[in-house]
């Protein structure tokens, strides 16, 4: 039997791991208190840690949030370890989170559609960008590239960037994020140059 944490342990890491949850959706205690008919002062001994979680506090909590009790309290996987994927169109793409909510990088399998703008954004955080099918134009700064099947590019977001299908037809890439400057330290290895005859 693989090693797993012990029940302790868990059960420890519940009440900051509600307090995030809470804190990451913007919601005050007042708020869940309202929303789940827990007192604001449960909540808040539930979050530090000064009272035990319960079935009781546990299901309202995880109907609040939308989550499965296990992803709730952060049980242990059993049995079947295949991640079900569970799509969402984001700004047009079709986005397939491959990673829990609680990590620390955010992986995503994505099939963006040709679109007709162009726009730039920024934000912080490293992104990582592998390129599974079809052709991306990467606009990074100043630069403008255009990427192939098993290229790779990483880059800070707090440039502007914008990615996406270089014609008419859908480009499938894997997106990985880290929010907090998290890096992959995986670089790409440079293409060669083409031998003029």
């Amino acid at each position: 039997m693989a090693d797993s944490p012990a029940i302790p342990d868990l059960l420890a890491e519940v009440g900051p791991r509600l307090r995030r949850l809470r804190v990451k959706r913007g919601m005050t205690l007042t708020a869940l208190a309202a929303q789940t008919g827990i007192s604001k002062s449960t909540l808040s001994r539930l979050e530090s840690g000064q009272r035990k979680p319960s079935l009781e506090l546990l299901l309202p909590l995880a109907a609040a949030h939308h989550l499965p009790l296990d992803e709730l309290v952060g049980a242990p996987r059993v049995g079947d370890p295949r991640i079900r994927l569970r799509p969402r169109t984001r700004n047009g793409r079709l986005v397939y989170p491959l990673t829990q909510q609680s990590s620390g990088l955010a992986v995503w399998k994505v099939v963006i559609p040709p679109e007709p703008e162009r726009k730039l954004r920024t934000h912080t955080g490293y992104e990582w960008l592998y390129v599974i099918s079809g052709e991306m134009r990467l606009i990074l700064g100043e630069h403008d590239i255009t990427m192939g099947p098993g290229e790779v590019a990483e880059f800070d977001t707090r440039l502007p960037h914008w990615f996406g299908p270089t014609g008419h037809e859908p480009v499938e890439i894997l997106s990985v994020h880290g929010s907090h400057g998290q890096r992959m330290h995986v670089r790409a290895t440079p293409r060669r140059e083409q031998r003029t005859v």
